[in-house]
């Protein structure tokens, strides 16, 4: 388990001060279900060739199957999924729509999504991981979990997307729906022409209006959960709209240097949500 709780940690996420607080069986199924995550995230954006990458999904498809029907998983993650996550009842269909998600960007990198693609793209790299977090608290009735992981999931993509707008189209990606795009006047949808577009900051207020509304949903349905199922989800939603905050308060227009949270803001901000502030 110290090799998975290594990954997250160097990744310096949110997610990883969030997550720290948890009594030890739930911080390990987060942080295995985080392991994999980066896992699969790599695989798409790392240097092997893309029938390497395609095959490389398709046998986390076959590991699902292991995990889950044939209860023998052939990968250490795997082992891991069936030692510290099998216990919550997670549903493998969560599992394989963050498989078809992260898979979006292959065989070519996103560029401009629908807005239906882009909401299912949200919902299976962020949404996800929100789903599985409130089954692994102890929730247990199944609509609050998919309305909350919808809305929530959506909140911070969405966030994700505004800060790292540069570093994506250096990617030569851009997740900025097309919808929104055009009604800013961009007709372009090359990454690199759209981020020294002058009509950008439109495309991205109209992107922060959806953000600001799911995070305003999100907090109100935060509070019919109990409490100690609501703390940890508040504590990675409070950092992440702390991110917002910041490029909310300096401009839209302003696309680098990328916002920055202290890890010790971080800590401040997950401790408040377990005190229930």
């Amino acid at each position: 388990m110290n090799n998975i709780k290594k990954i997250v940690k160097r990744s310096e996420t949110s997610f990883f001060w969030s997550m720290r607080l948890l009594p030890t069986a739930k911080r390990n199924a987060m942080y295995t279900i985080y392991a994999l995550f980066r896992h699969l995230d790599d695989i798409v954006d790392g240097n092997d060739s893309l029938e390497e990458k395609m095959e490389l999904i398709n046998d986390w498809r076959e590991e699902m199957d292991n995990i889950y029907d044939k209860k023998v998983p052939t990968t250490d993650i795997g082992r891991k999924i069936y030692k510290n996550c099998m216990r919550f009842n997670l549903p493998k269909q969560e599992f394989i729509k963050m498989i078809d998600a992260l898979s979006m960007d292959l065989p070519q990198p996103i560029q401009a999504p629908s807005w239906e693609d882009f909401l299912r793209y949200c919902r299976g790299v962020a949404g996800v991981p929100g789903n599985l977090a409130l089954r692994i608290f102890g929730c247990q009735d199944t609509q609050k979990i998919e309305k909350l992981a919808d809305t929530l999931g959506t909140a911070l993509q969405i966030t994700n997307i505004l800060r790292d707008v540069k570093e994506d189209a250096l990617a030569q990606r851009l997740y900025i729906p097309k919808e929104m795009l055009e009604k800013a006047g961009i007709t372009s949808t090359d990454p690199m022409a759209v981020i020294v577009d002058k009509n950008l900051v439109f495309a991205r207020e109209e992107l922060a209006k959806k953000a600001e509304a799911y995070y305003k949903d999100a907090f109100e349905q935060l509070k019919t959960f109990d409490k100690k199922i609501a703390a940890p989800v508040k504590a990675i939603a409070n950092i992440y709209k702390r991110y917002f905050d910041i490029m909310q308060n300096r401009g839209w227009e302003v696309i680098s240097p990328k916002p920055k949270v202290s890890k010790f803001l971080k800590l401040c901000l997950a401790l408040k949500a377990f005190a229930g502030k």
